[in-house]
């Protein structure tokens, strides 16, 4: 190994973020070009990534890097190529530390490494930690009273500063995040997240978090979650415009339900919970008071013994009365998948409350949980779009974002 090889090496197994080394006016420049032709070196600069003290990237083409070489030399900095690496990394150096060992031996810190969605189990049931997601990002960190605490052992006070989800052809669902983050973990978690590591699956990054953390755009489409919400807010909005009073009684504006996502577990008791909690949000959540004068919410029930009984109507059906009484459009296939959304969730979330179900764990409850959460975001927007109708809101339409308006949604 020359000289050069060597400092480049040192330089970047003691940085604090295996850092690259800028390429010094004194070094020969047609050696340097001959050890990345070799594989010894890498090398980047501004043209393979913006920032080329750090290597975003493993196997960038050798033919690139020759071209970013001859280009941009001086804006560039060195990498020792995996040869060198591999004889140089010691084993004990980085013992328990998996994905640690993985950027000494080279890999790029932007790389993504799939896991099975399960592995966020855990973090999202303790209490100690602050767990974010939406249907295309996640963090996780311990909370504050608890990373003071000497309660807690220090390998538990964790940062993972990002995550996010992927998923294959057949929208089976993993948990993404970039080699450098998981990097920075526990030793005890690294080797926690290293058993649930995906190694084949053909998994790909769900497309904005690509864009979010990697390519440091916006993303194209709202997540559907976050969208139904987004919903519920706006039908508020617009029901107070007509008459001063939610339809929903609760529109979760910031204060999503951690839950209320995609399945981390596929079982049948996940599945369940996650229906309970849905028809919750629907029509748990309509408010009767928005109908007060316009729907009377008791009727007559005959009874067998021909008594006459006053009971009172569900929420959806004063629902479906008013729409009915007060909105004719010329097609009423919407109203009428709209009516059967609701109507589903329902259904769905009385089923376990008459029968006792033995749990199951099945893929299919992915795919189930899915088209449950499409049906009830085409439910919602049906009504936001009902609404907008109305006389009042006309005259006076509230800021709706404009992705939620177009109904650009990611359905996955």
């Amino acid at each position: 190994m020359d000289e050069i090889c060597k400092t480049i090496v040192g330089h970047y197994l003691q940085s604090d973020r295996f850092n690259g080394t800028p390429i010094d006016d004194p070094w020969d420049r047609y050696v340097i070009r001959w050890h990345i032709e070799e594989g010894k070196l890498e090398i980047v600069g501004p043209g393979i990534f913006p920032n080329p003290h750090i290597k975003p990237f493993s196997h960038v083409p050798v033919e690139r890097q020759i071209e970013e070489f001859d280009s941009n030399a001086d804006d560039c900095c060195l990498y020792p190529g995996t040869p060198l690496l591999e004889e140089a990394v010691k084993d004990s150096d980085y013992e328990g530390r998996p994905y640690t060992k993985r950027v000494a031996l080279g890999g790029g810190q932007l790389d993504g490494v799939y896991f099975d969605i399960s592995v966020l189990e855990q973090y999202r049931n303790d209490p100690r930690y602050y767990y974010w997601a939406d249907d295309i990002n996640g963090q996780i960190c311990i909370k504050d009273e608890h990373y003071e605490s000497n309660e807690v052992d220090v390998r538990d006070k964790v940062l993972l500063e990002t995550f996010g989800f992927g998923f294959n052809d057949s929208y089976e669902r993993c948990v993404v995040s970039l080699l450098w983050y998981i990097s920075t973990l526990s030793k005890e978690h690294q080797q926690i997240w290293a058993a649930k590591e995906l190694l084949d699956g053909d998994f790909k990054m769900h497309p904005d978090y690509y864009r979010n953390n990697i390519v440091g755009g916006w993303g194209e489409r709202l997540p559907i979650c976050e969208a139904f919400v987004m919903e519920l807010s706006v039908i508020n909005d617009m029901a107070n415009k007509i008459k001063a009073e939610n339809l929903f009684r609760k529109d979760y504006s910031g204060a999503r339900p951690k839950e209320f996502a995609f399945l981390i577990r596929p079982t049948l008791s996940a599945f369940n919970s996650f229906v309970l909690l849905l028809d919750q949000m629907m029509s748990d959540n309509i408010n009767k008071k928005f109908f007060a004068g316009e729907i009377v919410d008791k009727y007559d029930h005959v009874r067998d013994d021909g008594k006459i009984e006053v009971r009172k109507k569900g929420t959806i059906a004063i629902l479906e009365e008013w729409i009915d009484r007060y909105f004719r459009p010329q097609d009423d296939g919407p109203i009428k998948e709209m009516k059967a959304a609701f109507r589903k969730v329902r259904k769905l979330r009385q089923k376990p409350a008459h029968n006792f179900q033995e749990d199951v764990f099945d893929q299919k409850y992915i795919k189930d949980q899915r088209q449950l959460i499409l049906d009830a975001y085409g439910a919602v927007r049906t009504l936001r779009q009902i609404l907008a109708n109305h006389p009042k809101v006309k005259a006076n339409p509230p800021d709706i974002n404009e992705q939620l308006w177009k109904g650009e949604i990611w359905e996955m």
